[in-house]
């Protein structure tokens, strides 16, 4: 028998809805060509589920021109030189072996972009080349599994993370292959709600939306569950995925009810009966988790590591972190040494 597809309205976007983004994604030769139909194809169908454009985007390259994929596909480029500098996130696309690329124009330009606010993204390799640029300095972030121990190893400082994506402030950037799509769910849930951001994955029958702390391997996988053992719901996973992405920029309760498409009283009791514990609770515990590894393994300032978990200054973060460990910062990175 044929299929029925049955396309459902989405909810109508708020009343004051968010202002377009604008995209740039910078092609550095050899991408791969799934890697950036990944990051890409969810701009246009949020265009299209939504009836209006949401996100507006450019593809760029260094000199401009046919810019070649892996797989000898090809994008017509605008050259870095003549790009916009109003773009929201500004993402680069490598494949191949990011490490070995020596750019120092493009190094540049990145770092000029760094340092007049612009947010960068990294898919798959492009995340190598922001690091190689020296703009992912105190911020988390993640890159394909078959280049982190070489990045490691030459810049053991930087703050790399086994994840599918990581979403730090200004800094987006995900793992490559299908991982885009992931993350592109997360930045568009982030905007526009939890609604459109399932129509979006429904329409690539992507139901299988991979949370951000997920494996880049199978044989790295693992489920979280609740307290009698189960798999989380949907919508307690979803939580924890935008705890997850937003840990140096906290959300309110309203906001996490609002994205995840219910109410603040619905998400504190779903939350309570399969994690026995509130939402807010947990969140704080996530960053002060995230702090304590910070703290284990990096030499950063502790004001840093109160900003990287969303604390305003260091007073408040060294007092509710010797609640929760019963030991200041400077005791526990002192017996960790």
């Amino acid at each position: 028998m044929p299929y029925n597809i049955l396309i459902m309205p989405i909810d109508p976007l708020p009343s004051k809805p968010a202002p377009q983004k604008k995209m740039a994604f910078l092609f550095i030769d050899g991408f791969a060509l799934m890697s950036a139909s990944a990051a890409i194809e969810p701009l246009r169908a949020a265009n299209h589920l939504a009836g209006r454009e949401l996100y507006q985007w450019d593809y760029v390259s260094r000199q401009g021109g046919l810019v070649t994929a892996s797989c000898g596909a090809c994008f017509d480029t605008i050259p870095l030189a003549k790009a916009k500098r109003d773009y929201d996130t500004f993402f680069v696309i490598a494949g191949g072996n990011p490490m070995t690329l020596n750019d120092a124009p493009l190094f540049a330009e990145l770092r000029r972009l760094s340092a007049h606010g612009a947010k960068l993204g990294g898919i798959s390799g492009g995340a190598v080349v922001l690091a190689k640029a020296g703009v992912m300095q105190n911020r988390r972030f993640t890159v394909h599994w078959e280049h982190f121990d070489d990045l490691q190893a030459n810049s053991p400082d930087l703050l790399m993370e086994r994840r599918l994506y990581v979403i730090d402030r200004d800094r987006s950037t995900c793992a490559g292959g299908i991982a885009p799509l992931d993350m592109m769910h997360a930045i568009i849930r982030s905007s526009h709600g939890d609604d459109l951001a399932r129509a979006v994955s429904d329409w690539f029958i992507h139901t299988g939306v991979r949370e951000a702390e997920d494996p880049q391997r199978h044989s790295e996988s693992s489920i979280q569950r609740d307290i009698d053992g189960m798999p989380l719901s949907a919508l307690v996973q979803a939580t924890y995925e935008l705890m997850e992405t937003h840990l140096a920029d906290p959300l309110t309760l309203r906001q996490l009810a609002a994205i995840t498409s219910t109410s603040e009283r619905q998400l504190q009791r779903r939350f309570s009966q399969e994690t026995g514990g509130g939402v807010m609770k947990a969140y704080m515990n996530l960053r002060l988790q995230k702090a304590d590894e910070l703290i284990r393994r990096t030499k950063l300032p502790f004001l840093e590591i109160a900003l990287t978990t969303g604390f305003t200054n260091q007073a408040h973060f060294s007092k509710t972190y010797r609640q929760h460990f019963n030991a200041s910062p400077s005791e526990q990175r002192r017996s960790r040494l």
